[in-house]
């Protein structure tokens, strides 16, 4: 025999129960991971006594992870086929679980306290002083401005007509009129020459 330990997990619930002297004893199968991660596991019986069988039966349970301490034996048994073989046996010294399984004292929680509240903030009253009325202002209505028609004058047209001019303002000179006999034509054929021999000297007059 020689002592050994080993990291293992719990397959099956611990099994409790007493010798003939009264003595207690837990059983119970374990699985031990191969070398590699894809090697099948290889399955241990473990045995507990005493105390440490009571310990085991109460707080262990499948599932749970656990580091075991202890004397590495053989056993030989006959199978129902009538065949004898060898199985290896681990008699418990200490036990230390790893796993979270393992049932731990009932915490109360502790409610947390309620946050702090800030105390309202006041703004500074200040004193106001109240405005001051505006004046009232009576409204002037607009004038009203009425369209002005002014009549427009009629005026009279009244033709003009030139003055004949004065024979006595033109020396020699009388209104040349149509003629009809041949002693007028004569007369004015006078006229006219002295009307032009009167034009000379008044240009040749200084």
């Amino acid at each position: 025999m020689n002592s050994c330990i080993v990291t293992a997990e719990i397959y099956d619930s611990p099994q409790l129960r007493h010798t003939p002297d009264g003595l207690e004893v837990t059983e119970m199968i374990v699985h031990i991971s191969g070398l590699r991660p894809d090697d099948p596991s290889h399955p241990l019986k473990v045995v507990g006594w005493g105390n440490l069988a009571k310990e085991i039966h109460q707080n262990y349970h499948p599932g749970d992870r656990v580091i075991l301490e202890g004397r590495l034996g053989m056993n030989t048994f006959e199978t129902p086929q009538g065949y004898k073989e060898k199985r290896a046996e681990l008699t418990l010294q200490r036990i230390h679980n790893i796993g979270a399984t393992v049932p731990s004292p009932t915490r109360t929680p502790v409610a947390a306290p309620p946050p702090s509240q800030p105390a309202p903030y006041r703004s500074p009253e200040y004193e106001t002083t109240p405005p001051a009325p505006n004046p009232s202002f009576t409204a002037t209505p607009e004038p009203t401005y009425q369209p002005t028609t002014f009549d427009r004058p009629a005026y009279t047209t009244t033709s003009v007509t030139e003055a004949e001019p004065d024979p006595d303002d033109i020396p020699f000179a009388r209104p040349v009129y149509a003629h009809t006999s041949l002693v007028n034509e004569l007369w004015d054929t006078c006229e006219v020459g002295a009307n032009s021999s009167w034009e000379g000297i008044k240009q040749i007059k200084p």
